[in-house]
């Protein structure tokens, strides 16, 4: 498959964080025409596509993917030549106290865009449907954990999440996105329908929804509230800047090899009390008039009790996309942690 003809992409949760990130490249550089589909939940905020929102190659159409005579609709009033899903619940902690929801977004929403998908696909005609698309965005977390290097052996080499990993998912949001996988391969198997998955490390960036970790310790910090850290901090993150992964969903709706899945990682694996410490000495520095009382930004963590089943370490063998398609992050953590914590900073005085 090659993008040698302008293509409409439907991207579901575009109003999402990653959702987002993904309509701006899309729009900004390339010549391919895009529907978001979002329900505009909490988490759906379409502020991030104001840079955008008046292109006449971009569509909102306000859909919940569990919706399905309005998927219908939106699928065939659009025709998509890729539908890129990446609408989902996707907070942890949210799961643990309300797993309901997840199952529905999550499994019973991929089910149906799978559905109705496949009745689209079915009935195209022979050019079109050879190159029709359906992207699968998931998370690592599918895999479950692997140990913390304070676990291992001396010189023994520390483990990686390989597309080949086993399923074990620990939460209810990461068991949700592995049996909405496990749909999709279904599909794939069983109808044929022309499916590729990607599985990511945790994002950061721009736009992010203020209940995730490094958000929050920046607006936080700048509120001189507490720096909650589970436990000691001591859990691992891969973490991946948003823009570095937009631009290998893309590559991978365009290019991937249909059936596959590619890991996609951003090589900067953090602990995550060393995030935190991070993002407090960067505010030093940008933004050294703290909050009456407040001597440190660092002074402001606090330690809580430990999340139910917290995963311990999470790290990405990305080779496979870097083999076959070539992509690599461009953005290192000290690059990209920087670029976040001054957007917000200018988000927050403008």
């Amino acid at each position: 498959m090659t993008s040698s003809y302008n293509k409409c992409i439907l991207v579901t949760g575009g109003a999402g964080f990653i959702g987002s990130a993904v309509i701006r490249e899309l729009i900004d550089n390339s010549p391919h025409t895009v529907i978001n589909v979002d329900k505009l939940t909490y988490a759906g905020n379409l502020d991030t596509l104001k840079s955008i929102d008046q292109n006449p190659r971009y569509h909102f159409e306000q859909v919940d993917i569990c919706d399905t005579p309005e998927i219908e609709r939106v699928i065939n009033t659009y025709q998509p030549d890729i539908i890129m899903h990446l609408a989902a619940e996707t907070h942890v902690d949210r799961s643990i106290d309300g797993p309901a929801e997840f199952i529905q977004t999550n499994i019973v929403g991929t089910y149906t865009l799978l559905e109705q998908a496949r009745h689209y696909w079915s009935q195209l005609k022979a050019n079109k449907k050879d190159n029709f698309r359906f992207h699968h965005i998931s998370t690592d977390e599918v895999y479950g954990d692997l140990p913390h290097p304070d676990e291992q052996e001396a010189g023994e080499t520390l483990p990686l999440f390989k597309e080949t990993t086993t399923y074990a998912p620990s939460s209810p949001y990461s068991a949700a996105k592995a049996s909405s996988d496990h749909l999709v391969r279904a599909w794939h198997r069983t109808y044929g329908l022309p499916i590729l998955i990607t599985n990511c490390s945790n994002n950061y960036g721009i736009h992010q929804f203020p209940e995730k970790l490094i958000p929050l310790m920046i607006l936080n910090a700048l509120e001189g509230k507490p720096l909650p850290v589970y436990g000691k901090g001591h859990q691992i993150r891969d973490w991946l800047y948003v823009d570095d992964h937009a631009q290998a969903l893309i590559l991978v709706a365009m290019n991937g090899k249909v059936g596959e899945t590619y890991n996609i990682g951003g090589h900067n694996e953090k602990q995550n009390i060393d995030v935190v410490k991070t993002i407090c000495q960067l505010l030093e520095e940008l933004a050294p008039n703290k909050p009456e009382g407040i001597d440190a930004y660092q002074d402001l963590i606090t330690y809580v009790t430990d999340r139910s089943g917290h995963d311990v370490r999470y790290a990405i063998d990305a080779s496979k996309i870097q083999r076959e398609l070539g992509w690599t992050p461009t953005e290192s953590f000290e690059t990209g942690i920087r670029k976040t914590v001054q957007w917000y900073l200018s988000e927050k005085t403008s």
